[in-house]
C-alpha cells in the first residue's frame, strides 16, 4: 500500500508551507511597523505622490478588498482601489495627456510584457526581451523595466511563483480535504452536521467522506481509512493531501496518511486561497443546494449530498475546466431537448435525446 514519494515533490510542498508561514509573520511585523511610523507622524496626514500611489494600487488590486482590510494600515482599502481605477485603469486615456515626443509602447505589447512577467516570475529583463522578440516585438530591456515598474512588479528573482502555478505543477499528486456544516431538523431540534469531503485537484472530482453531528479526531481517522484503500481508495494515486489547521485533523490522522505514503500538508493560518478549489466547492454546494432547502434529519442530508455529488460530476459545467463536465456522458447532438431534474427540480440538466 505504501508508495515512494518523490523527494523534490515533498520538499516543494513543505517549502511552500514554511514560506507562507514566514510571509504571514513578516506581514504582521510590517503592519505593526506601519502603526509605529504613523504614531511618529503625530496625527499629521500622510502625503503620497502619484508614483507611490501607483505602486500601492498595483499591489493592492491583486489582493482585493477583503485581504486589504486585513493588512492595509496607511489608508483604507477603498482608497487603494480608487487609486487603482484612477492611476492604472485610466492611464491609457490619451485625451488627458499633454505629452509630446516619442509615443508610448502599444497597449497590447504592454499587456503581453506584464503577462509574461507574472506567469514566469524567474524571468529577468533580458529573458523577457528575448521572449518578446520570439513573438515578433522588439522591446528593449529599459522599456520592459519601466512597464513592470508601472505595474508594481518587482524584477526577478524578487517576483514570487503564484500558488496556483505551484499547484498546477503538481496536479497529478495533490488532493485536498475540508469540512463544511449543514443545519438539519432532528427530533432534538435544529442540529448542525459536519461534512468531511476530499477533492482531486486536477480533475475536481470530490467524495463525501463522512457526515456526523459529533465530530472528533477519532471519527476523522475512522472515516479516512476508506480513502487509503489500495484497491479503490480515493487517495490511492496521491502523494500529498492539503488541509487547513482544523484541530480535527489530529496527529493520528497524519500518522495514518504517512503510513500509506501520503504526506499531509497543513496550510498556514488564515490562508483560504491556498485551498481555493475546496473552498469553491463549499460555496457551490451551499449556494446551489443547501441554502435553498430545509433539511430534515441525517438521512435526508445524506440523500441531498448524494444527489448534488451526481449533479456536480455528471451534469454541472465547471468554469475552471473550460465549462466542461467532470464525467460527461455520450449524448446525441440532435434530437428533442429533455430536462433531467434532481431534488424536485432544484438541480436541472438539459440534454438532447435520440429521436
Amino acid at each position: 500500500m505504501s508508495r515512494v514519494t518523490q523527494p523534490w515533490q515533498l520538499l516543494g510542498v513543505i517549502l511552500a508551507g514554511v514560506l507562507a508561514s514566514h510571509q504571514h509573520a513578516a506581514i504582521e511585523y510590517l503592519r505593526e511597523e506601519n502603526r509605529v511610523l504613523k504614531e511618529q507622524l503625530g496625527g499629521k496626514r500622510l502625503r503620497l505622490n502619484n508614483s507611490q500611489r501607483r505602486r500601492l494600487a498595483a499591489k493592492g488590486k491583486l489582493l482585493g478588498r477583503r485581504a486589504l482590510s486585513e493588512v492595509c494600515t496607511i489608508v483604507t482599502p477603498d482608497t487603494i482601489l480608487r487609486w487603482h481605477r484612477e492611476l492604472i485603469a485610466r492611464k491609457y486615456d490619451s485625451s488627458k495627456s499633454g505629452r509630446t515626443g516619442r509615443p508610448r509602447t502599444m497597449r497590447e505589447i504592454r499587456r503581453l510584457v506584464v503577462r509574461l512577467a507574472r506567469e514566469n516570475p524567474n524571468w529577468g529583463y533580458l529573458r523577457l526581451e528575448g521572449a518578446m522578440g520570439d513573438l515578433g516585438h522588439r522591446v528593449k530591456r529599459t522599456t520592459i523595466a519601466n512597464i513592470l515598474r508601472e505595474h508594481g512588479l518587482d524584477p526577478a528573482p524578487q517576483r514570487h511563483m503564484p500558488w496556483s502555478t505551484f499547484l498546477k505543477a503538481h496536479w497529478h499528486t495533490l488532493a485536498a480535504t475540508d469540512f463544511f456544516t449543514a443545519e438539519a431538523w432532528t427530533p432534538r431540534g435544529l442540529t448542525r452536521f459536519h461534512v468531511l469531503f476530499v477533492m482531486d485537484l486536477k480533475t475536481r472530482k470530490i467524495q463525501i467522506v463522512g457526515v456526523t453531528d459529533r465530530p472528533s479526531g477519532e471519527w476523522v481517522v475512522r472515516v479516512t481509512r476508506g480513502l487509503i484503500d489500495g484497491f479503490d481508495g480515493f487517495l490511492r494515486k496521491h502523494t500529498h493531501l492539503i488541509h487547513d489547521r482544523d484541530p480535527l485533523f489530529t496527529e493520528g490522522f497524519a500518522s495514518l496518511l504517512k503510513s500509506c505514503g501520503i504526506e499531509p500538508t497543513k496550510l498556514p493560518p488564515r490562508s483560504p486561497n491556498m485551498n481555493a478549489h475546496a473552498e469553491r466547492f463549499v460555496g457551490s454546494i451551499r449556494s446551489e443546494c443547501l441554502d435553498q432547502m430545509i433539511i430534515f434529519g441525517e438521512k435526508h442530508l445524506r440523500h441531498v449530498l448524494s444527489e448534488y455529488a451526481k449533479h456536480y460530476h455528471e451534469e454541472r459545467p465547471h468554469q475552471g475546466l473550460g465549462n466542461r463536465r467532470i464525467d460527461p456522458t455520450h449524448e446525441p447532438e440532435t434530437g428533442a431537448v429533455s430536462c433531467r431534474e434532481r431534488l424536485g427540480g432544484l438541480l436541472r440538466y438539459y440534454h438532447r435525446i435520440a429521436a
